[in-house]
C-alpha cells in the first residue's frame, strides 16, 4: 500500500477554501445553463448531471496510468466505485432540485451533510454522538421543516418547492456517503488522482443513459449551455470536489463539511446579484436555523474527536 506524506494544516486549509469557493459557483452555472437552454425539468437536469461527470472523467483519463501501478488494500476500488454511484445520485438529485426550489433553500439543505456524516459515522464506526451534536441535529431538522413548508404554494420559492427541497435532502444524504466512501478508498491506498478518476468515471457511466431513457437528447442545445457544462466540470467537479475529497483524507469529515457551510451563503449572494432572487422570509429564517444546528452538530463531533485523541 502506498504511503502518503501528511500535509501541513495551512495546506489543508488552503485547499478547502479553494474547494468551497469553486463549488459555490455550481448553482449559479446550473441556473445559467437552464436559462440559456430555456428548458428545465428532470430530463435536462439529468443531461447536465451526466455531461458534467462525463467531461470531468475525460479530462482525468491520464490519471488511469497511475492506477495500474498502484498497490491497493482489499476493497479500495470497491469503495471508490461505491462513492461514484453515490456521487451520481447526489448530482442528479441536487441539480434537479434547482429546477423546483430556490438557490438558497437548495444549497442550505444540501449542506446539512455534517448531520448525516455524524449519523453515518455513529452507525459505521460506532462513534456515539455527543449531546451537543444531537441538539444540533434537532435544531437543523426544525430549520429544514421551515424551509420545506414556509414558502410552499406561494410561488416565490420555485415551481415545486416541496419536491425541490426533498431532492436537495436526498442529495445531502448521497454526498455524505460519497465523502465517507471516498475517504475509505484513499485510506486503502488510492491516490487522489486515481480515486477521483474511478469515482467520477463510475458516476458518469451511471448517469449517461438516464437522459436518453427519459427522452432527452445530448445535442441541439445552444453553445452557451455546453460552455457552462465545461465550467461546471472544471470548477465544481475537478477543482471543488477533488479538493474536498483530498482534504477528507487528512482531517475529520465533519471539519470538511463545516467548511462547506460557506457554500449556501456565497451561492445565495451570487443568486441575488445575478438573478435578483430574494428568498422568502421563512426560507431565510429556516436557513439560519439549519446553519446554526449544523454548526452545533459539527462542534459536538469535533469535541468528541479531540477527546478521543
Amino acid at each position: 500500500m502506498r504511503i502518503f506524506k501528511q500535509p501541513l494544516p495551512w495546506q489543508v486549509g488552503l485547499v478547502l477554501v479553494v474547494g468551497v469557493l469553486s463549488i459555490s459557483s455550481t448553482a449559479i452555472l446550473i441556473r445559467l445553463a437552464i436559462a440559456s437552454a430555456n428548458v428545465s425539468g428532470v430530463g435536462f437536469s439529468l443531461f447536465l448531471s451526466a455531461s458534467r461527470l462525463t467531461v470531468a472523467s475525460l479530462l482525468l483519463l491520464p490519471a488511469w496510468r497511475h492506477l495500474q501501478a498502484t498497490q491497493l488494500s482489499p476493497g479500495a476500488l470497491g469503495y471508490a466505485v461505491g462513492a461514484g454511484v453515490c456521487l451520481a445520485l447526489h448530482i442528479a438529485a441536487w441539480i434537479t432540485s434547482l429546477s423546483f426550489t430556490s438557490i438558497a433553500a437548495s444549497t442550505t439543505l444540501i449542506t446539512t451533510n455534517p448531520i448525516w456524516v455524524a449519523i453515518i459515522t455513529w452507525l459505521w464506526y460506532r462513534e456515539k454522538p455527543t449531546r451537543l451534536t444531537v441538539l444540533g441535529i434537532g435544531i437543523a431538522f426544525a430549520g429544514g421543516i421551515l424551509i420545506a413548508t414556509g414558502d410552499a404554494g406561494t410561488g416565490s420559492a420555485g415551481s415545486n418547492p416541496s419536491l425541490g427541497n426533498l431532492l436537495a435532502l436526498v442529495g445531502a444524504w448521497m454526498v455524505s456517503l460519497y465523502l465517507l466512501l471516498g475517504r475509505e478508498a484513499q485510506r486503502r491506498g488510492l491516490g487522489i488522482g486515481s480515486y477521483v478518476a474511478v469515482a467520477y468515471t463510475t458516476g458518469a457511466l451511471v448517469l449517461l443513459p438516464l437522459p436518453l431513457l427519459v427522452g432527452t437528447s445530448y445535442l441541439d442545445y445552444p453553445i452557451p449551455v455546453y460552455l457552462y457544462i465545461l465550467l461546471i466540470a472544471i470548477a465544481s467537479q475537478l477543482i471543488g470536489h477533488t479538493s474536498l475529497n483530498w482534504a477528507v483524507r487528512w482531517i475529520s469529515p465533519t471539519l470538511v463539511t463545516l467548511a462547506i457551510l460557506l457554500e449556501p451563503i456565497s451561492s445565495s449572494f451570487l443568486g441575488y446579484l445575478i438573478f435578483q432572487e430574494v428568498p422568502g422570509l421563512w426560507i431565510l429564517v429556516g436557513a439560519v436555523i439549519v446553519l446554526v444546528g449544523v454548526a452545533l452538530a459539527v462542534c459536538g463531533a469535533t469535541i468528541a474527536t479531540l477527546n478521543r485523541m
